[in-house]
């Protein structure tokens, strides 16, 4: 075996524990659901026992992730990511995020209307993070009547009631990113850099 393939392999074991972490799963629970030993999955993850199919798998299904991310075996092939868009509310999604579950990304794209919607805004649970790239966007939120422009972001309660549409009629292109409840985007601005007004 070549060292590349077996720095790939060396590397399993520390993503695995690190992926367990981060999910906030034991051991003994990772062991009842996949069906490996709990002995096992200590030996994998401290890299004692090397990784098969037949034990990645199992953990790749549980933790609903492509087997090539669990391993981080180096992209081949053709480099083009095949986004397929969604269709709803008179809306196009374009899926940007690849997990289930979590925090989700999103380009949507409002479509130009002569005549607007009429506003029906919705509840939900989380929080979610709008930045505006083309056109002019009107966010209801609560007893809020916004307008937002391009390079300007927001972020709220879903539990609120909101809406999203187009201020003029206009298209409009915005960036989403929708996290469950609790989770809240953090922008970061470099050291001695004051932060956006609309951030």
């Amino acid at each position: 075996m070549d060292r590349e393939s077996e720095d790939v392999l060396d590397a399993v074991g520390p993503r695995l524990r690190a992926l367990r972490r981060e999910r906030g799963i034991t051991l003994a629970d990772l062991a009842a659901v996949t069906g490996v030993s709990e002995s096992t999955l200590s030996r994998l993850e401290s890299g004692r026992r090397r990784a098969t199919l037949e034990l990645l798998l199992p953990l790749a299904r549980m933790y609903d992730v492509p087997l090539d991310d669990l391993v981080g075996a180096p992209r081949t092939g053709d480099p083009r990511i095949h986004l397929k868009p969604v269709r709803r509310f008179g809306m196009v999604f374009v899926p940007l995020s690849r997990r289930p579950g979590g925090t989700q990304a999103f380009k949507m794209i409002i479509p130009a209307r002569p005549r607007p919607l009429e506003p029906t805004p919705q509840t939900h649970e989380g929080f979610e993070w709008v930045y505006v790239l083309n056109g002019r966007l009107r966010l209801l939120l609560g007893e809020r009547d916004l307008t937002l422009s391009p390079g300007e972001a927001a972020e709220f309660d879903t539990s609120l009631p909101h809406w999203l549409g187009s201020a003029d009629g206009g298209a409009v292109e915005l960036l989403i990113v929708f996290g469950p409840q609790g989770t809240r985007a953090h922008l970061r601005t470099p050291p001695g850099e004051p932060p956006s007004p609309h951030g």
